[in-house]
C-alpha cells in the first residue's frame, strides 16, 4: 500500500492543549503512570499516610489522597499549569535534584486527558481549596482535611483512539497495584493503603524496612534473604538480596532504587546479575531490594519523561560498588559465616519425595572449621591424603557408619598437629590453645553415615545435617580453582602437573588449530595442549587441582569454550562457566563409598568455603532437619 502524501503547511505554534496532549502521550502512558505521578507528587509533600482508590483498573477513577503539607489556593491554578513547580527553579536545581518529581509536565499532562479535580488543605488553612478542570479554572473554597486530594476521572475521554490500546480492567489494575508495591517498598516510613471498586486490597501501616519487604514480597522472600549495607565514599547501598536457591524463573523479585527512586537501570542490574553468576543457575533470576544513595550531582535523572532511567556520572565506579558489595554479601552464606545451617524444614515440609525448602540463619562467624579443614588433595580421596587421615578415628566412630562423638575428642586429634594457616578472608583463624573446642566451631556437626553413595549425614547441635556431597565439593573444587586462576593473573604461579606419561587422543582439525591458535590462553588456564599430528593432540600439563580428572575430557571442554568464545572472552566473560564444569568433572561422584574421616574432611572444607550453601548452579548443597521437627514427625511429646 502506498503511504498518503504530505500535506502541505505552514509552520505554526501549537495549541497548549494539543502540546499537553502530546506530552501526555510520553507521561501518561496507561493508567499506572498517572498512579506513580500523582504518588510521587504525594510523597515529596511530605506525607506519611496515603490513600489510592481505583475504579475499573483506574481508567474510570484514580484518586490518591495525603496528609502533606497541602497547596495554597493562590497555587492551585499553577499546579495544573505546564512546566510549573515548586521543585527546580535553575540549571544548578535540576542538577542536583533531590525529589521524585520535578519536570513539572504531570498534572498538566493529566488534565488534558481526563477529568482532573485537585482539593487542598493546608496547615494554616481554616478549610480546604479545590480547582476542576484545568489551570483556567476557578478556585473555589471546599471541605476536607489537611493535605490534598487528586481525583482523575475518565481516562483518555478526549482521546477515544488512546483508550482502545488499554488492556482489560484486570490488566490495568494490576499495573497500578505494582506501582503501589514499588513504591510502598522504597518508603516503610509511610503508610499506603490500596483500594480497587470499592474493596480494600492492601494496606500497609509504618513499619521497618525488612517489615515492609516482607509484607510486599512474601514469606519466601523473607526467610531466603540476606541484609546489606555497605558504603564507599558517596556511594552507600543497602536492603536486601535473595539467597540464589530462592531464584524465580522470573524477575518479577527486582526492585532496584536510586536516592528513592526505583528505576530500570541496565548498568546496575548487570552488576546484580555478575554478583550471582558463581551461585545462580543461566535461566534462573535472583530477587532483591536495594536502595543505591549517592550525590544527586553525580546521577542524571532527567533522561525519559516517566523517570525510570537515570545516568551515572560514574558509571564504572558505580558498577564496580554494586557488584563487589552483592558479591560479599552473598560469599557470607557459608556454614562458617552463618553458623547454623539453612532455617529447619517443619515436620510437615517433610515429605516421601525428599522435597524441601530452606533459608540460613545469621550467626557469629568462626574459625575453626576452617583451620582444621584439610589443605586441598589433588587426590582427595587417595590413601595417604588429609582426606584419608591416617590418625585414629573419632571417639565412637567406626566404618560401619554409625558414629557417636564427642567434640572434645574430635578435636583433640588436631590440637597438638594442626599446622598454622594464613588468615582467611572469613575469620581470623584461633590456635587450638586458646580454648576448648566447642560445638560452636562445627556448625556442620560430624559424620554419622553416608546415605546411597549420594548424601552425607551428620549430627550438630540442632539435629541432623544432608549433605549433597557431589554439589558440596564442586562447590569446594570451582572456589579453589576460581582462586588459582585469580592468584595467576594477578602474577603469581599457577600450580600445575606435569604428566609422567601425556594423554593422547583424537581430535579434528577445528580442535588442533584451536590448540595451536590460543595456546597461551590455555597456558593461562595451566593447560598445555600440543598437536602431535594433524589428527592428535596431547595433554601434557593441566592444573594439579584437577590431576585426577579425566585429562581428555577436561581438555575437549576447555577446547570447545575456547574455539566458541574466543581467548579473551573465555578468561573475562565465559571463565565462570568454563570453571563450574572443570570443577563438575573433578568433584567426587555419586557412588563412591567415603570413609567416616573424608566426610568430615569434607564437612569441615564445606565450613572454611565462601558460598557453600549452594553449588555452582545455585542448588543447596546442605539442609538442616532439628530435632523438634523430628520429634514432631514421630510425634514424640504429644
Amino acid at each position: 500500500m502506498n503511504a498518503p502524501a504530505p500535506t502541505h503547511r505552514p509552520i505554526q505554534q501549537l495549541p497548549d492543549q494539543l502540546i499537553s496532549q502530546i506530552a501526555a502521550g510520553e507521561v501518561v502512558e496507561r493508567p499506572s503512570a498517572v498512579v506513580k505521578e500523582l504518588l510521587e507528587n504525594a510523597l515529596d509533600a511530605g506525607a506519611t499516610q496515603i490513600t489510592v482508590r481505583l475504579e475499573e483498573g483506574g481508567v474510570k477513577r484514580i484518586a490518591i489522597t495525603d496528609n502533606g503539607r497541602g497547596i495554597p489556593p493562590e497555587e492551585l491554578p499553577l499546579a495544573l499549569a505546564r512546566h510549573a513547580t515548586s521543585k527546580i527553579a535553575s540549571l544548578h536545581d535540576l542538577e542536583h535534584v533531590g525529589t521524585l518529581g520535578f519536570r513539572g509536565e504531570a498534572l498538566a499532562s493529566i488534565a488534558s486527558v481526563a477529568a482532573v479535580r485537585i482539593t487542598s488543605r493546608t496547615p494554616g488553612a481554616a478549610h480546604a481549596y479545590e480547582i476542576v478542570g484545568s489551570h483556567e479554572g476557578t478556585v473555589a473554597p471546599s471541605s476536607g482535611a489537611f493535605g490534598t486530594t487528586i481525583d482523575v476521572q475518565d481516562l483518555y475521554f478526549n482521546t477515544p483512539a488512546r483508550r482502545k490500546f488499554l488492556k482489560s480492567e484486570q490488566t490495568e489494575y494490576g499495573h497500578c497495584a505494582e506501582v503501589v508495591r514499588r513504591i510502598a517498598l522504597a518508603r516503610p516510613d509511610v503508610s499506603f493503603s490500596l483500594t480497587h471498586n470499592g474493596r480494600t486490597i492492601d494496606h500497609w501501616n509504618v513499619s521497618e524496612g525488612a517489615k515492609r519487604s516482607a509484607q510486599i514480597l512474601g514469606n519466601d522472600f523473607a526467610e531466603a534473604r540476606l541484609q546489606l549495607d555497605e558504603s564507599a565514599g558517596p556511594l552507600r547501598l543497602h536492603g536486601y538480596v535473595g539467597l540464589p536457591t530462592a531464584s524465580k524463573a522470573r524477575a518479577d523479585g527486582q526492585f532496584f532504587y536510586v536516592n528513592g527512586r526505583f528505576v530500570r537501570d541496565k548498568l546496575l542490574v548487570h552488576a546484580v546479575r555478575a554478583a550471582y553468576q558463581d551461585v545462580l543457575h543461566g535461566d534462573r533470576f535472583p530477587s532483591y531490594v536495594l536502595s543505591l544513595d549517592l550525590d544527586p550531582a553525580l546521577v542524571d535523572v532527567n533522561v525519559h519523561p516517566s523517570k525510570i532511567e537515570v545516568r551515572f556520572r560514574d558509571s564504572r565506579a558505580v558498577h564496580q560498588f554494586v557488584f563487589h558489595a552483592v558479591q560479599r554479601a552473598l560469599a557470607q552464606t557459608s556454614a562458617t559465616a552463618h553458623g547454623s545451617a539453612p532455617a529447619p524444614i517443619s515436620a510437615a515440609e517433610i515429605r516421601p519425595t525428599g522435597t524441601s525448602a530452606w533459608a540460613p540463619r545469621p550467626h557469629e562467624q568462626t574459625s575453626f572449621g576452617a583451620q582444621l579443614a584439610p589443605s586441598f588433595s589433588p587426590s582427595p580421596f587417595a590413601p595417604g591424603s588429609r582426606w584419608d587421615d591416617p590418625r585414629p578415628q573419632p571417639h565412637g566412630a567406626s566404618s560401619s557408619g554409625g558414629v557417636a562423638q564427642r567434640t572434645e575428642a574430635y578435636g583433640a586429634l588436631f590440637a597438638s598437629e594442626a599446622p598454622a594457616r594464613p588468615a582467611a578472608p572469613i575469620g581470623v583463624p584461633l590456635s587450638a590453645s586458646e580454648r576448648p573446642l566447642s560445638n560452636e566451631d562445627f556448625p556442620l556437626g560430624f559424620a554419622l553415615a553416608q546415605l546411597h553413595g549420594i548424601y552425607i549425614l551428620a549430627q550438630n547441635t540442632k539435629g541432623l545435617v544432608l549433605v549433597d556431597m557431589h554439589a558440596a565439593h564442586e562447590r569446594i573444587l570451582y572456589e579453589q580453582i576460581k582462586n588459582a586462576l585469580d592468584a595467576r593473573l594477578e602474577g603469581e604461579e599457577l600450580q600445575v602437573q606435569q604428566l609422567l606419561i601425556p594423554v593422547t587422543f583424537y581430535a579434528d582439525a577445528v580442535e588442533v588449530a584451536t590448540a595451536q591458535d590460543h595456546g597461551e590462553t590455555l597456558k593461562t588456564l595451566g593447560f598445555d595442549i600440543a598437536a602431535l599430528s594433524p589428527t592428535t593432540l596431547a595433554v601434557r600439563t593441566v592444573p594439579t587441582l584437577l590431576k585426577n580428572a579425566d585429562a581428555q575430557t577436561l581438555a575437549r571442554d576447555v577446547l570447545r569454550d575456547v574455539r566458541e568464545f574466543g581467548g579473551s572472552r573465555v578468561l573475562i566473560e565465559r571463565r565462570n562457566e568454563l570453571l563450574g564444569t572443570l570443577a563438575c568433572h573433578t568433584a567426587v561422584r555419586a557412588n563412591r563409598i567415603l570413609s567416616i574421616q573424608e566426610m568430615n574432611a569434607l564437612l569441615r572444607q564445606m565450613e572454611n568455603t565462601e558460598r557453600a550453601d549452594q553449588c555452582n548452579h545455585g542448588r543447596p548443597t546442605w539442609v538442616q532437619l532439628e530435632i523438634s521437627a523430628l520429634d514432631k514427625l514421630f510425634l514424640r511429646g504429644q
